[in-house]
């Protein structure tokens, strides 16, 4: 045959689609240069569709992430505890002279009144309020160092987890020891105020931790007027974050007042000796009352003291209670032990058994004997009746000795029963007893251990009540003496004042979950965005034409849709499909074959794509033998050669695929043919064309042939690059129109580059997602290397509705979706057409 006459006629039995594009070659032009725009068109937008397919494919991932992260720090805030914050609000007015002072000391000096502003007086003051000194101060007045809110408070954030890295890589210095030696030598001036005896120095190093938490925590900053223009104001802000409400109100209003009373302390100071001494005296006292108090109410609170007052001391009621109880129960104790040594006796227990005991059991066991006895005397009188006329051997005295036998038996038993339930009762009543006793007493110890421990707490509880009222005598005192000062000293204002005292709030400013929480979902959503861009970037397979044509640099001719088992009953066609099934349940691994499934379907419209690609890849006259073959197993190279051999053979053309992968042929299982006979055997020998053509056997569906692999030989490269191998494909490409070889995969074995170099045409599928650039890459050098002309690449299993190229997601994925629940019963005729 002609070659022009071969194309002609295969052309025109193609699609009509296609047959069209043939006869109308300006449509063709004009459709190109469409096609042409849209592309242009399509690659502006490329950028932000490849960004939003990498977000599809990675969707549950950045869901994932998004959801985990944020679920994990919404744990971890739960677990944290609620913080307070309580403010208190201080007004720092400039200095004024007292008036009333100005005649009354010579030494008396005037202060700088008016309007002034002293920017560094109110920054000294500022430096004050958080200076160790004033803190000092209020961790003396609180107590903090025996109060257990402070003092959990201070050891979690001793303990926090930034803290115990610092340590661990000697960040962080460790605790000195808590009572170190002085080391400040005494002034010898010690009326001096500024001086520092050994005693306070050694206080203050006790306090230093307490100081440095309030320092760490305590927040002191001016008020501002913001509302038209920023403006300095004389108020002063002291805030105090801390678990507990009352703890950190109370250290706030501790602050401020110590700090106002300290102010009035200096200012009182050129009064005069006397009134400094018994102002400083009082600070002093009330000072030490206000730690007395506390200290008096941590040291109940520590040891549970209710109440000392005898009438409402439930200690010592208790252990009164529980002594009378004791001694009642060995009172009990000795009576049910001297009943019971007593009934040891011999014959006590015989005794109270037949009377005189108030046990229940005892009353009936001595009515059933006296019965018992009753009734025996009764038979050995009755006896003595029948011996008198008769001998013993009578029957009936017989019969009357064994009912005098048995009751006397049952009078045995029964008495010694009742002798074994008086001894138990009384073992019972002495062991009850004891155990009472013991119980009781074990419940006194304890109770006066308690009433103990009351006691010696109860004494140091007196000593300090006792120092609180020495102390409130001594200020009682004091404050007498300072009436006859109150006068001048009633002139002396106090330039600064509390003008808002803190309350524990109610509500928490920390942690802040909710704004946490929703932060963390959006950094979250951004690294999970950026974990998929990483994987994606990571990711070194083929997954769209573009990749075929920018990492391969080959042309993509096809792009065959995914399949998968669930869907495969849904393509098949109507009729047959009662066969088609049960070759499909059959077989798991079924591949899905034009001759079973609809024409109209994508499947079948994409392998009549890439038949009109493989008629059209060459100038003049189309490839007559093709190998198609893969990179790697597994990318479905078999169904595609089988697949493009039915869509040849449809067009009327004599079709010949040749099984060339002989180390695991698959072609025999897939048309259920014999392979005792195939390629292994013709290529061992030196088979003539007869020979060659007598091997070839027909598929009666689609009336193609099909050349087996046959046994699967030692050598099968050797075959297949032998001078044998020439002559097959020789001779049946004069005999066929088109012959397709199916060949192992080329980056594992040579068989398929050797058959590569003999056949007009190669054609590379690839496993879309799956297959590697690289590996792909390989598998085209070494093709190329041997002088293998690769028409294009088909990319296989795409999924429809993931598509990159967006033709399969969009127009194939609604017109798959459309033969999924079937096609519009109006079109049946067209269809069928």
């Amino acid at each position: 045959m002609n070659q022009p006459n071969n194309l002609t006629r295969t052309t025109a039995a193609l699609a009509p689609t296609e047959a069209a594009s043939f006869d109308k070659p300006s449509a063709a032009s004009s459709a190109h240069l469409a096609y042409q725009y849209s592309q242009q068109t399509e690659e502006q937008a490329s950028h932000l569709l490849d960004y939003w397919r990498i977000i599809r494919n990675h969707l549950w991932l950045i869901i994932g992430v998004s959801i985990l992260i944020p679920t994990l720090v919404a744990i971890y805030l739960i677990r944290k505890p609620d913080i307070y914050e309580s403010q208190a609000r201080i007004q720092v007015d400039l200095e004024n002279a007292n008036p009333l002072l100005n005649g009354m000391s010579k030494t008396s000096s005037v202060i700088v009144g008016g309007d002034t502003n002293d920017p560094a007086y109110f920054n000294t003051q500022l430096q004050i309020l958080t200076g160790p000194g004033l803190l000092r101060r209020v961790v003396k007045n609180l107590d903090l160092e025996h109060n257990r809110d402070f003092l959990a408070d201070f050891s979690a954030s001793d303990k926090s987890s930034w803290s115990t890295v610092r340590r661990m890589f000697g960040f962080q210095q460790k605790t000195e020891e808590k009572n170190p030696a002085p080391d400040v030598v005494p002034s010898s001036n010690s009326q001096s105020s500024s001086s520092m005896t050994p005693q306070e120095q050694a206080e203050a190093e006790r306090l230093a931790d307490f100081v440095q938490k309030l320092q760490d925590t305590l927040k002191v900053e001016p008020v501002k007027e913001t509302r038209l223009t920023v403006r300095e104001t004389r108020l002063i802000d002291i805030s105090y974050r801390d678990m507990n409400p009352h703890l950190a109100a109370k250290i706030v209003n501790s602050v401020a007042q110590t700090f106002v009373d300290e102010n009035l302390l200096k200012k009182r100071e050129n009064t005069g000796s006397t009134s400094t001494y018994l102002d400083k005296r009082i600070a002093e006292l009330q000072s030490t009352i206000r730690a007395k108090n506390e200290e008096l109410i941590n040291y109940a609170k520590n040891h549970e003291i209710l109440s000392l007052d005898e009438k409402q001391n439930t200690v010592v009621d208790r252990l009164a209670g529980l002594n009378k109880q004791l001694l009642d129960a060995e009172q009990e104790r000795k009576l049910a032990e001297a009943a019971y040594y007593a009934g040891q006796q011999p014959g006590a227990l015989d005794a109270l058994a037949e009377g005189g005991n108030s046990e229940k059991e005892v009353p009936s066991a001595t009515r059933i004997t006296t019965e018992a006895e009753i009734k025996l005397a009764d038979l050995k009188q009755k006896r003595a009746e029948l011996l008198v006329e008769n001998t013993k051997e009578w029957p009936a005295v017989k019969e009357v000795e064994k009912q005098i036998a048995a009751l006397e038996k049952q009078i045995s038993e029964t008495k010694n029963r009742a002798v074994k339930v008086v001894s138990a009762n009384l073992l019972t009543r002495y062991r009850a007893a004891q155990q009472t006793e013991n119980s009781l007493r074990k419940s006194y110890e304890q109770q006066r251990a308690e009433t103990l421990t009351q006691n010696e707490a109860a004494v140091q509880y007196r000593i300090i009540q006792q120092e609180i009222e020495t102390a409130n005598t001594l200020l009682n005192g004091l404050l007498e003496r300072t009436k006859a000062n109150d006068v001048v000293m009633a002139g002396t204002p106090n330039n600064i004042r509390v003008v808002d005292y803190a309350i524990a709030e109610k509500k928490p400013v920390a942690p802040r979950r909710t704004l946490i929480v929703a932060l963390t979902f959006v950094l979250a959503l951004g690294c999970g965005i950026a974990l998929a861009f990483f994987i994606e970037y990571l990711d070194d397979s083929v997954r769209s034409v573009d990749d075929v044509e920018n990492f391969l640099h080959l042309p993509s001719i096809a792009m065959i849709p995914q399949v998968g088992a669930a869907r495969k009953k849904r393509l098949l066609p109507t009729n047959g499909k009662k066969e088609a099934l049960q070759t499909l349940n059959a077989a798991g691994s079924h591949e899905v074959l034009l001759t079973e499934v609809d024409r109209r379907s994508p499947v079948a419209e994409a392998y009549r794509h890439l038949r009109t690609s493989i008629l059209l890849s060459t100038a003049g006259r189309p490839p007559r033998t093709l190998l198609i073959t893969s990179s790697v197993p597994s990318e479905g190279k078999t169904t595609t050669a089988v697949n493009t051999a039915i869509s040849l053979a449809q067009t009327g053309a004599k079709v010949l695929i040749i099984d060339a992968d002989m180390r695991r042929p698959r072609l025999h299982n897939i048309f259920n043919l014999k392979n005792d006979q195939g390629l292994s055997s013709l290529l061992s020998r030196e088979a003539s064309s007869q020979e060659i053509l007598a091997a070839v056997q027909t598929e009666p569906t689609s009336e193609m042939s099909i050349l087996t692999a046959g046994p699967v030989p030692p050598n099968p490269a050797e075959l297949v690059g032998s001078e044998q191998m020439l002559r097959l494909m020789s001779a049946v490409a004069d005999n066929f129109t088109y012959v397709i070889v199916d060949s192992p995969p080329v980056a594992a074995f040579t068989d398929g580059v050797l058959i590569g170099a003999m056949v007009d045409a190669v054609v590379l599928v690839v496993h879309t997602g799956k297959s590697s650039r690289r590996v792909v890459g390989r598998a085209r050098k070494l093709l190329q290397d041997v002088g293998a002309r690769i028409i294009g690449v088909v990319l296989n299993k795409v999924e429809l509705t993931r598509s990159p190229g967006g033709y399969y997601g969009g127009y194939y994925g609604s017109y798959y979706s459309h033969y999924q629940y079937g096609p519009d019963p109006a079109e049946g005729s067209q269809a069928s057409s």
